[in-house]
């Protein structure tokens, strides 16, 4: 049983509990090498003499450990001590995206589409080392209080060959391929599918399958058609619907050929999103076809003793302070953390955006001045003539970067009308501007036409960055990145924040900045140091009350094994560390107590013979009691000394007897299968 204080492989602290799983605890440690928190997954006692668990329990560490990617969480150490198998990883101070979603009830568009792209992103990584994650689903989904996703718990993960890996392991059932609910072959394909049914639980706030039991949830996967996004939601852009559905087709062979091509997808529809792009597989032949008795059977064997429990339904993650214990209370759902996810969805656009326009632009300047084609052959080019605009019609002009107004005035004059269906924020445009419209410059519409546009808001707010904990350097570098001013106001100690790391800033996170506003910043002078008091021949509670005095707390308390001549019981006999060592404050100062002081003893001893004639006739075995009774202080006192069934070959019956100290002479009462037999005298000598 692990506790508060114990120390694994010498330099992780377990410091508290912080989740459990069905074959693992989770526990926040401190990594005393590297100076850092870290998440220690350890596997439950009744498990660490199973091979099969101990060997699952080794693949997350096997299957993660060679990954390095910023949306995976990332292992340190994998180690045993005393027969507990542990894992240090990386501690995400978070929630995972089931929680996320609960909270919410359904995510925004833009956050859905950030979201599966971090997690593609991570999978990519994955998927090039050859790693088949295998249980793609919320519960298995990390996001920090900075926005960032990471993917976790590689437990059922296998590493793919050439070809595709057989498995008979599903993950999670509401998240199943069809070909892992069948007991068949899984690869990438299979994870791209179960990341499709996670976005469909981001946009509608459910999975697309349900029912009573696993196997029923399996065939679903399997048989029946998924469901109409669009019904589900009604505003889902039809680029993001084409991209779940191309992720959750039935057959492998029609989804996408890879991670990477699914992250091209997404990142296209940031830019346009209600654009019809995703390039569909001819699926003829792919179509949803009734399941037979005999594949049913199948997995109903394979799914045996494997129904998902209720703690994996409710999406409990083994890193994650939102995942606590029975009894506890589940921490809330953070307000700015969609805040957060939402700017990071609008960045990424941003980012996209800026690429996309890159590309064209070197495009044009690779044509410009550089083509081959003589002048002279220039010049034979016939010029078509502008085709006339039919009667009753017009084209359409460009309203961009004017006010709703000025642009009025000129579309009335060309008999076009204009309304304004949203506001959104733009660096390019200034606030009233118009940013859109849907009808493009030179479109030829018919004449009392009505132009729908976007005004502008103007820039949007800049958000204050969570830089807690970070680097003064790194975090002044951030800061200041931004156009705000850092400026350290106070430096106080603290024993969570080590020395020059961020400990206190204002304004506090997500709050709405604006560029050359100045961020109040406290940065830490480390943990305060103190001398240990000497702790030698206190009480239990004397000791405690002098370290609280130092601002060091009571650890772990022993009892000596052996007797000492000079600390009475109870008393401190030793202390881990030695008086005036510096130590930082709130460190746990270990202390055994004494045993006291060895009393001399004496002991009495007597002997009784008891002939099998004593006993009943023709007696074979029986249960035969004795009861020894001797006066003590003018009271008799009796206590039994043997109760157990003997046979006729046992006897004649010799017992040696220790009696009161002090009294010399007593009585042996002999009672066979509850009735008294005869009594015997005995005298007891001091040893």
């Amino acid at each position: 049983m692990l506790r508060a204080g114990i120390f694994l492989g010498d330099r992780y602290e377990v410091i508290e509990k912080i989740g459990a799983g069905g074959m693992a605890e989770v526990f926040k440690g401190k990594d005393h090498k590297l100076n850092r928190d870290v998440a220690i997954k350890v596997l439950r006692q009744e498990f660490s003499e199973d091979t099969n668990f101990v060997s699952k329990f080794r693949v997350e560490a096997q299957s993660a450990a060679g990954l390095t990617d910023k949306n995976i969480i990332s292992i340190y150490d994998v180690g045993e001590e005393n027969g507990l198998y542990y894992i240090v990883m990386e501690l995400v101070e978070g929630m995972t995206l089931k929680r996320f979603i609960e909270g919410k009830g359904r995510l925004d568009i833009k956050q859905v589409i950030s979201i599966a792209m971090q997690i593609s992103m991570g999978l990519e990584t994955a998927h090039r080392n050859h790693i088949i994650h295998r249980d793609i689903k919320p519960q298995n989904i990390l996001l920090s209080g900075e926005g960032k996703v990471k993917i976790t718990d590689f437990g059922i993960a296998k590493a793919a060959t050439s070809n595709t890996v057989s498995s008979n392991v599903m993950g999670s059932v509401h998240y199943t391929s069809p070909e892992q609910a069948r007991g068949g072959y899984s690869d990438e394909k299979s994870d791209i599918y179960s990341l499709g049914i996670t976005m469909y639980e981001m946009l509608t706030g459910y999975p697309p399958f349900d029912g009573d039991t696993t196997v029923s949830i399996a065939v679903q996967h399997i048989q029946n058609e998924f469901p109409d996004i669009r019904e589900a939601r009604p505003e889902t852009p039809v680029a993001l619907e084409k991209i779940i559905n191309k992720c959750t087709m039935k057959k492998p062979e029609y989804r996408y050929a890879n991670i990477s091509e699914l992250i091209a997808d997404l990142k296209q529809c940031l830019l346009t999103p209600n654009e019809d792009f995703v390039r569909e597989v001819n699926v003829e032949d792919g179509k949803t076809r009734r399941m037979s008795k005999e594949e049913v059977d199948k997995i109903k064997k394979e799914t045996a003793g494997k129904n998902i429990n209720q703690e994996e339904l409710q999406g409990k993650n083994i890193n994650s302070k939102d995942n606590k214990e029975d009894g506890e209370e589940d921490e809330e759902l953070n307000p700015k953390l969609e805040k957060v996810l939402t700017v990071l969805g609008i960045i990424a656009g941003a980012i996209v955006l800026a690429i996309a326009v890159l590309a064209v632009f070197s495009l044009i300047k690779s044509f410009s001045g550089g083509s081959n084609v003589p002048k002279k052959e220039e010049n034979k080019v016939e010029k078509t003539a502008a085709p006339e605009v039919p009667e009753g019609k017009v084209k359409m002009i460009s309203v961009l970067g004017k006010t709703k107004e000025e642009a009025m005035n000129q579309l009335n004059a060309m008999n076009l009308g204009i309304v304004d269906v949203s506001s959104e924020n733009s660096d390019e445009y200034e606030k009233g501007q118009i940013m859109s419209q849907n009808i493009q410059e030179g479109e030829v519409v018919d004449i009392n036409t009505t132009l729908e546009v976007v005004i502008s808001k103007g820039p949007a707010a800049l958000l204050m960055p969570d830089i807690m904990g970070k680097k003064e350097s790194d975090a002044r570098s951030e800061i200041e990145g931004m156009g705000l001013v850092f400026s350290v106001v106070d430096n106080q100690f603290s024993s969570k924040y080590a020395l020059g790391e961020v400990m206190g800033f204002n304004p506090e996170v997500g709050a709405e900045v604006n560029k050359g506003d100045t961020i109040e910043v406290v940065v830490s002078r480390g943990t305060e140091k103190v001398a240990v008091p000497n702790l030698y021949n206190l009480t239990q509670d004397a000791a405690a009350a002098a370290l609280a005095e130092f601002g060091l707390e009571v650890g772990t308390v022993e009892n000596a094994t052996q007797y000492d001549d000079k600390v009475p019981e109870g008393n401190v006999l030793s202390q881990n560390y030695q008086p005036g060592t510096s130590v930082e404050k709130g460190t746990k100062v270990n202390i055994v107590l004494s045993k006291g002081i060895e009393e001399e003893t004496h002991v009495w001893k007597g002997s009784i013979r008891i002939p099998l004639s004593d006993l009943p006739e023709n007696f074979q075995s029986g249960n035969v009691k004795l009861e020894l009774a001797q006066t003590v202080d003018d009271s008799t006192v009796t206590k039994t000394i043997l109760e157990e069934t003997l046979s006729a070959s046992d006897f004649p019956y010799t017992m040696q007897i220790t009696g009161a100290s002090g009294v010399a002479n007593g009585s042996v009462v002999l009672y066979v299968d509850g009735q008294r037999y005869g009594s015997y005298s005995i005298v007891f000598t001091e040893e």
